[in-house]
């Protein structure tokens, strides 16, 4: 079993923000992988989505707590389906990668992105996998990150991460992620 996590906040506020950028490539991997619409769980605090790929069972989880307390909905569906910390792949926003670009880690710090820092601390251990997206813009790192990543994309970005989550969305089915 895969369970793939993807990062953002709640709420029509926040949607299509840098931030959310983990909720967005999981809509495109649900639209091209033919899973379900996403329900919301109560129990968990995420809307999620289940499917099968290879006989596998996958879930897509959209955490519906705030950004940094994303481990919380996490830690509960990794025991309610007792799956191995391995099992889990997040896909983030990183300002530290130049958008468009996307790079995969593992076992790995959360170089200060919160969301990811919340789900280390919960679950005791990084030693999960993370599909890291790019939203650093051409001209540099902003002073006021924690505003800015919670900006909509200028219409040129917001071109450059479509294309980016679009090769995700067709592609991440294919890719040992694992």
């Amino acid at each position: 079993m895969l369970i793939i996590v993807g990062l953002g906040n709640p709420g029509d506020k926040f949607k299509n923000t840098r931030h959310n950028v983990g909720f967005m490539t999981l809509d495109k991997i649900k639209e091209k992988n033919d899973f379900p619409d996403f329900n919301l769980s109560k129990k968990f605090q995420a809307k999620m989505s289940e499917s099968f790929w290879n006989n596998d069972k996958v879930i897509l989880v959209k955490p519906q707590t705030f950004m940094n307390e994303s481990g919380k909905a996490v830690r509960r569906i990794i025991e309610n389906y007792k799956l191995k910390i391995v099992d889990l792949l997040v896909i983030h926003d990183d300002i530290d990668i130049l958008i468009g670009k996307v790079k995969f880690s593992k076992d790995s710090s959360s170089a200060g992105h919160k969301g990811v820092q919340s789900i280390i601390n919960i679950l005791k251990s990084k030693n999960f996998a993370r599909l890291r997206i790019g939203i650093l813009p051409q001209k540099g790192k902003t002073r006021k990150t924690e505003e800015f990543v919670l900006q909509k994309f200028s219409q040129e970005e917001k071109g450059v991460i479509e294309k980016i989550i679009e090769f995700i969305g067709e592609s991440i089915k294919n890719e040992n992620v694992q």
